[in-house]
């Protein structure tokens, strides 16, 4: 792997909602790349890029599988990276990862489902994360496929100005191809999977006018992206060459000022190539964004690290795997200088040292090891002992620490156990293994009974959890019924005084704090934690001591044992002993002011509530609507679509949702779908919160208390 120059390489993905085509757009590119020599298709199990059993089996991606493709355009080889991620909610943080350490992504669209519910997540997402984006419209050989009606609905759904760069030839059983309306030129494709499989001829008589009516539309978009090119447009609008153009595009699509459209059929081999020729004409190389910033932690100051081989290495590590062969795999993006396989890394979180054994470059679940790996590119390491997603590693003389990235809490949980006394030494280190790939899962134990509780973001996630202890790690296991991952918090502030006395002879355990607990500031989460404490009334080295007491009882409330959301303790005086105060007597004295303090504080449960969106024929949403008022759900808003279904929007409890989908296929035939996602949470009333609180064994405080 020779020095590259960047200006030819792209980091890309492909999102989009469940069941618009990503993989097999995925597979397409593949192929046309010469990266197969054979298109797998998702409904046979077959699709590269979906490697795990369970992908094949349910045909739906789980994890983001990365992979390497070169593409010939305007005499230059293009070296594409390519993620292709995760449709289901369930699977966000996927998307999430992925989008961080992109530089430009495909959004894919269903040319009759047009925008849905998670097309508006994953867009968000990757306005969050300032990526520019292609829109790709599938299906356009479905019957009711509308590409013009799915670039007016991205305009309207996602405000973004989707401007379309081709037109569809035909369509349903008879889409033959597009026009590309910079060329002026109609591709026609053949029902083959050859790797030249159409004909360029001349644009169709009856839609000469259409395609001047939009090349028109084109124009002034790309004129209001690029003022050297308007001057042109309005002095001398014949002399535009379609370099001029696509430069123009290029630009309104780096600064996410325009949203380029094309449309194709993935799975009839229709308009994946001039995808790609968009691809590498619109979205930008590692040189054409914003270079990243990174906090230099030697003196805390902000740097700028530029996309160059010749700067000091960093790279973001997004995602950990686990390979049967070669162990744990740390997917990284390079962000700047340059990485020899076998070299030492330091991670900035830990401040340790570390050895990077080998690097690879990855085709979806197959590594090709490469000796070294440069600014701009995503590659695997092997050798990593202590890692995890967000981590930076740079070189070791120069340490930064990137931003890292947030997840989402978990907000489902079950209980497992496994099935013999072999199965529990395995347990442990399986999911030990899932936990560092998957950063919305999380395992603990409840003392109380001891159990282990494994967390996620969905039904769906936790079901695939299970199905890969048991097929990747032999791990048989019962498993209990769902469970809300409930939350706590108080709702007003008291004062109170902990005294903490212990003398057992000899030296002995003395604190005395008196504190103010209370609700959180608004947008706090955790402990907010502050001082008051005057003239060393409390020693300074003790009061980290009262802050770590506070920090640890966080962890189970008082009124169920569930995690404090977020609690506010303001320290405001106390006295110490001499000789028997120490920093355990003050973290203790800390625990028991919890403890006693926080039940007069009004405490009250939370629980997760959901953003439901339902799409439904007309004729159920009376049932439906009435179903959701049944499950304590709050109707949000009402739409329509353009081919006169419902949309419904609601905020649900979770604890009301456990097989929502089973019901909803009842209650409308098998026609009504609908998409579930975290929104936020929320106070549970009080009477269902008496039960939940006396089904775990606690008693809910009276108001005398």
């Amino acid at each position: 792997m020779a020095n590259r120059d960047l200006h030819f390489t792209r980091n890309i993905g492909i999102m989009a909602h469940i069941d618009a085509g990503k993989t097999t757009t995925s597979e397409r590119i593949l192929f046309y790349t010469g990266k197969t020599h054979k298109i797998g298709e998702v409904h046979d199990g077959q699709a590269t890029m979906d490697w795990m059993v369970q992908e094949q089996e349910r045909g739906i991606t789980i994890t983001s599988a990365a992979t390497t493709c070169f593409w010939p355009y305007a005499g230059k080889q293009y070296h594409i990276n390519l993620i292709d991620t995760p449709g289901h909610v369930d699977f966000t943080v996927e998307v999430e990862r992925s989008l961080r350490v992109l530089d430009g992504t495909v959004a894919t669209f269903d040319a009759v489902g047009k925008v849905q519910p998670q097309s508006e997540t994953v867009w968000r997402q990757a306005d969050k994360y300032g990526v520019p984006k292609i829109a790709y419209v599938n299906k356009m050989d479905r019957v009711g496929a509308d590409f013009l009606g799915c670039c007016e609905d991205i305009a309207l759904k996602l405000g973004a100005t989707a401007v379309p760069i081709s037109l569809p030839i035909g369509s349903e059983e008879d889409f033959q191809g597009i026009v590309d309306l910079i060329s002026r030129k109609a591709i026609y494709y053949r029902d083959s999977d050859e790797l030249v499989n159409y004909d360029v001829r001349e644009v169709p008589e009856d839609m000469k006018e259409e395609v001047e009516h939009w090349r028109e539309k084109l124009l002034e978009a790309a004129a209001e992206s690029d003022e050297a090119f308007m001057e042109k447009y309005f002095s001398d609008p014949d002399s535009i060459t379609e370099e001029e153009i696509i430069a123009a595009l290029r630009a309104g699509t780096v600064s996410m000022a325009i949203v380029p459209a094309t449309c194709g059929s993935s799975y009839k081999n229709k308009g994946v190539q001039f995808l790609l020729d968009a691809i590498v004409r619109y979205l930008p190389s590692p040189l054409d964004i914003p270079a990243v910033e990174a906090e230099n932690t030697h003196n805390g100051r902000t740097e700028e690290l530029p996309a160059t081989a010749a700067g000091p290495f960093c790279a973001l590590v997004f995602k950990i795997a686990t390979d049967p062969y070669v162990g744990r795999l740390a997917y990284m993006r390079a962000y700047s200088g340059k990485l020899d396989s076998g070299s030492y890394v330091v991670n900035s979180r830990t401040g340790k040292k570390e050895r990077v054994a080998r690097l690879y470059q990855m085709h979806s679940n197959k590594q090709n090891p490469i000796d070294f790996v440069e600014a701009g590119d995503i590659c695997a390491a092997v050798g990593f002992k202590d890692l995890r997603t967000g981590d930076t590693v740079c070189d070791e003389s120069h340490h930064y620490a990137l931003e890292s990235m947030e997840f989402p809490d978990p907000v489902i949980g079950i209980a497992i156990e496994p099935k013999t006394q072999q199965d529990l030494d395995k347990l442990g280190v399986a999911l030990g293994k899932l936990a560092e790939e998957d950063p919305t899962f999380t395992v603990k134990s409840d003392t109380e009974t001891g159990q282990t509780i494994i967390s996620g973001m969905g039904e769906l996630h936790l079901d695939i959890i299970v199905d890969r202890l048991r097929r990747e790690f032999g791990v048989e296991i019962n498993q209990g019924a769902p469970q809300v991952n409930y939350k706590e918090a108080v709702t007003t502030s008291v004062q109170h005084r902990e005294l903490f006395k212990k003398q057992t002879g000899g030296r002995g355990k003395f604190a005395d704090i008196i504190v103010e607990i209370g609700p959180a500031d608004a947008g706090v989460s955790g402990l907010q934690f502050e001082s008051q404490v005057k003239g060393g009334n409390v020693p300074k080295e003790f009061i980290p001591a009262v802050q770590k007491g506070f920090e640890s009882a966080l962890v189970n409330g008082v009124l169920a044992g569930y995690e404090m959301q977020s609690l506010k303790v303001t320290l405001l005086d106390g006295s110490y002993h001499p000789v028997d105060s120490d920093q355990l007597s003050f973290e203790l004295a800390a625990r028991m002011a919890f403890r006693h303090a926080c039940p007069k504080c009004h405490p009250v449960l939370l629980e997760p509530i959901m953003s439901l969106e339902v799409v439904t024929p007309d004729e159920y949403m009376g049932d439906i609507v009435g179903d959701l008022n049944r499950r304590r759900g709050q109707i949000v808003a009402m739409d329509s679509t353009a081919n006169g279904a419902r949309i419904i929007k609601a905020h649900v409890p979770l604890a009301e949702q456990f097989g929502y989908v089973t019901v909803l296929r009842t209650l409308s035939s098998g026609r009504a779908t609908s998409t579930m996602s975290f929104d936020h949470y929320d106070e549970v009333p009080p009477a269902l919160a008496r039960d939940i609180v006396e089904k775990s064994g606690y008693r809910m405080p009276s108001d005398e208390e």
